[in-house]
């Protein structure tokens, strides 16, 4: 398993219209998710910065990412997303959301006392 954490910008103008999306995540986006070993996915939102957080389960993240990519119904659903939000400044030409590096992570392994 692999945490992966991404930011983008919302635009003000879109904020309950997107969180109002989020509340009723098509059934259909959800599968394609869960089809592509994506676990514990959350957004959380700061300001006009969108944080999400997700476990990859799977062994082949690439191509888990081109097959949704390739499906219609979240064709459809990015469709209506995308032109609420605006790249980070610091993402690659080409891609919407940047994946930001993880550098502390706590699971809550016991401490062992010497």
């Amino acid at each position: 398993m692999r945490r992966y954490s991404q930011v983008i910008q919302l635009l003000p103008q879109f904020r309950e219209e997107y969180i109002r999306y989020h509340e009723k995540v098509w059934p259909t986006v959800l599968a394609t998710i869960e089809a592509c070993n994506i676990r514990n996915y959350s957004i959380f939102l700061y300001d006009s910065l969108l944080v999400a957080y997700f476990e990859y389960h799977g062994e082949d993240y690439e191509a888990d990412m081109q097959r949704m990519a390739a499906d219609p119904e979240t064709q459809r659903w990015w469709s209506i997303m995308d032109p609420m939000q605006e790249p980070v400044s610091a993402a690659a030409e080409g891609k919407r959301w940047l994946e930001i590096p993880e550098v502390f992570h706590f699971d809550g392994a016991p401490v062992v006392k010497s």
